[in-house]
């Protein structure tokens, strides 16, 4: 909700009164509001609405998820690098469903600013994956497909890739 550079200001306002208070010898005040700041600067590193954003795609819930999103009007100040690729990852989630040609922009996006977990990254890739073999551009959707199942350690998207490659080959 509030800009990131915000975020790291109240912060370090809050911490600047915790000292204080512990200066005056309030040490219960102090370690509070030190908690307090710890709050602000986890939200900096982790924004709430693309928190709350995950949470209502855990229940299949896209209106939801569509409308935490819409609150984020300038990704490029709001939000850090990483959370700009998670953004673009969410968005391109939301719309692969509508408009392919919209969601590889977004996913391309997302690969671009990079993601914090090779899952993610890998279900980004197989999902460019997918486009491009809708598309009929078998090369890219198979180097795509074969970068995904690199990332994927964990075997956890193992099914899709098989029928994914299985698609390629009618192509």
């Amino acid at each position: 909700m509030f800009n990131k550079n915000i975020k790291l200001i109240v912060a370090a306002s809050i911490v600047a009164f915790a000292i204080y208070q512990f200066t005056e010898g309030n040490i219960g005040n102090g370690i509070f509001l030190l908690l307090i700041a710890a709050i602000f600067i986890f939200f900096y590193f982790k924004n709430e609405l693309i928190i709350l954003a995950f949470l209502q795609l855990r229940k299949q819930n896209f209106e939801g998820a569509k409308k935490y999103l819409d609150k984020i009007t300038n990704p490029e100040s709001a939000l850090v690098k990483k959370q700009q690729g998670y953004f673009n990852y969410l968005n391109g989630l939301m719309v692969s469903q509508t408009n392919l040609n919209q969601a590889e922009k977004y996913f391309r996006k997302a690969i671009e600013l990079g993601l914090s977990m090779d899952q993610d990254l890998a279900l980004a890739k197989l999902q460019l994956a997918g486009i491009a073999a809708s598309k009929r551009r078998k090369i890219e959707a198979e180097k795509l497909l074969g970068e995904a199942k690199k990332l994927d350690k964990h075997n956890m998207l193992k099914d899709q890739i098989v029928m994914m490659k299985q698609q390629l080959k009618r192509i």
